[in-house]
């Protein structure tokens, strides 16, 4: 076929024009202009003589230029025309012979449109049949384009990985779950076989592994090796040296047998350090059979690394903050009252944060000498952490001063100075209340108690009768001025009876109908009314009880109640069971009160 035969042809169209050499193209009045047919190679028709002159371009001129080669075949199959661009793409196909005889399988059957590599590009054929039983077909070359695509994919693929990977190790905050996070990762997208040790901790490293057989889920196991134990590649990456780069890093991770089931031989393994604060969290051993890792395949093992690192510094962090905070609460929270003869305790305490469960109420009890105690309740000004530390300041400053002093009005007025010492080096400012008193058991079984008072809710008393006194105890704060005023009482317990202290966070409680009424001295006193046969640790809990129940799930102040209850020698009192009167407006807020 020669070039004569596809003039008028567009490509694309499954169509072949063959207009007359020598005829011009008709026009019309109004009628659009219409292109003049292209000569065959090597010809120049005659210009029509309403047409002025002009050079009409070769075939092959143009089709040179098209972004796509074509080839064209005859309804033998045999190959008529090739053009310049597809004979570059196919050196194979050649004029004249069969398409077939190319020895190329896909320019005969079906097309992939996916395309296919040839000579180390990636082609796309598409054919088109043509009048006649005769049949184009289109050669591109899509490599460009195809990698590019390709390069988007994995991108987008990359920052899904990554995002997933930031949603997941957002919450871990303890260093086991957030490495065991981490191991399930990284199998299957960065390996098959992936290994992470931790930063060695008191001469002890943690390990976890992640292994993938086949299509199954990840299996993880841990396990734990002396420091000195770690294989040389993992050691120079735990220090900062760039591990990816050590030699024998396969051989090594067989002998730890951290690579179960995999030859050495058949095995490609990078590894990259976890960045962590000021040296490395850990360091990640990535191994897999499938395909060598590239430096793509390492950038992204390197931004996996960098939030697998700020996830475990976090919770190390984290784990540090805890240990440290716990500690310091076991120190802050209030120790129950040592064993004292013909002496019987009962605490309850809840603070304003349930979450720090420390605050600025305070109580405790220390043996004397004697045989008795010096017990004490109080409240410091504020809440929360700054309370909780001005409270422990006070306890040790009694802890220390009781051993000196044991009268009560002199050792207040002792913590008052040290109290105004402290404050006033640091700038605090801060001042408490207080109730503090010694107790000596009597041969009759009974109990003497000696109180001082510094600005603190006065303490009652339940007497075997059924009535509740209230101690008439009086006194100024502690912390405010160098010489208090402090008030003083004594109050003997018979056999059976009980003193009960407070704190404001009782009768300052707001509940009620409305939810801002006080619960007050008087439905405290009614609370604890025919309480008085009660043991000393129910009738705190049962302070502690009604107070709650008129709160409701309403914001408090701290609470510490503390009661002391006189059993005689035996030290054990008769067990009662009785009723208890319920506190006005309580029962209808809830109905166990």
């Amino acid at each position: 076929m020669a070039a004569a035969d596809v003039r008028g042809f567009d490509p694309g169209d499954g169509r072949i024009s063959t207009p007359s050499a020598g005829r011009a193209p008709a026009r019309s009045v109004g009628a659009p202009a219409v292109l003049p047919p292209l000569a065959p190679d090597g010809t120049s028709p005659e210009p029509a003589r309403s047409e002025p002159a002009w050079s009409e371009p070769a075939w092959s001129e143009v089709v040179e230029h098209f972004r796509e080669g074509l080839i064209i075949c005859d309804s033998d199959g045999v190959v008529r025309h090739v053009s310049p661009v597809a004979e570059r793409l196919l050196p194979e196909v050649t004029p004249g012979r069969g398409l077939a005889a190319a020895g190329l399988a896909v320019l005969t059957g079906v097309t992939d449109p996916d395309g296919f590599g040839h000579h180390g590009r990636r082609l796309r054929i598409r054919r088109v049949a043509l009048s006649g039983s005769r049949s184009c077909l289109y050669v591109e070359d899509v490599t460009d384009s195809v990698s590019r695509a390709d390069a988007l994919l994995a991108e987008r693929a990359r920052s899904a990985f990554l995002a997933v990977v930031g949603e997941k190790l957002g919450n871990p905050l303890h260093p086991d779950r957030a490495a065991a996070a981490v191991i399930r990762l990284t199998v299957p997208t960065l390996a098959e076989v992936a290994v992470l040790v931790l930063a060695p901790r008191s001469g002890r490293a943690r390990w976890w592994r992640a292994t993938r057989a086949d299509h199954e889920s990840p299996t993880v196991d841990s396990g734990v090796l002396p420091a000195a134990a770690l294989p040389p590649a993992i050691a120079e990456g735990l220090s900062g040296v760039e591990p990816h780069a050590v030699d024998w890093l396969v051989e090594q991770a067989v002998e730890a047998g951290w690579l179960p089931g995999l030859a050495t031989s058949e095995v490609t393994a990078r590894m990259v350090s976890l960045p962590g604060r000021e040296a490395p969290a850990g360091v990640l051993l990535v191994a897999r059979r499938t395909r060598w890792y590239d430096e793509a395949d390492l950038d992204l093992v390197r931004a996996f690394a960098a939030r697998a690192g700020a996830a475990l510094t976090t919770a190390v962090l984290y784990r540090n903050q805890a240990e440290v905070a716990d500690t310091l609460q076991a120190s802050l929270v209030p120790v129950e009252p040592p064993e004292v003869t013909g002496v019987q305790w009962g605490t309850a305490y809840r603070p304003a944060q349930a979450s720090l469960r420390i605050g600025g109420d305070f109580y405790g009890a220390h043996r004397l000498a004697d045989g008795g105690a010096v017990f004490f309740l109080g409240d410091v000004s504020g809440k929360g952490v700054e309370a909780a530390v001005f409270t422990g300041q006070l306890r040790q400053c009694l802890q220390a001063l009781h051993r000196v002093e044991s009268h009560p009005g002199r050792l207040v007025k002792l913590l008052n100075d040290a109290l105004l010492e402290t404050t006033q080096a640091h700038g605090q400012g801060r001042f408490a209340t207080l109730v503090l008193g010694t107790v000596r058991p009597h041969r009759d079984g009974g109990l003497s108690l000696t109180m001082a008072g510094g600005g603190h809710l006065p303490p009652l008393v339940l007497r075997n009768s059924g009535e509740v006194e209230t101690v008439p105890l009086r006194g100024m704060l502690i912390g405010v001025v160098p010489d208090p005023r402090v008030g003083e009482v004594t109050v003997r317990l018979a056999v059976g009876e009980t003193c009960l202290l407070y704190s404001d966070g009782v009768t300052e409680a707001r509940g009620g109908r409305r939810g801002d009424e006080q619960f007050g001295q008087d439905r405290l006193v009614h609370a604890v009314t025919a309480c008085h046969r009660m043991p000393a640790p129910a009738l705190a809990e049962r302070v502690e009880q009604v107070t709650c129940d008129w709160l409701g799930h309403g914001d408090h102040d701290d609470i510490a109640v503390l009661a002391l209850r006189a059993t005689g020698p035996g030290g054990r009192p008769r067990r009662h069971l009785h009723s208890v009167p319920a506190v006005p407006g309580t029962a209808e807020r809830n109905p166990r009160s």
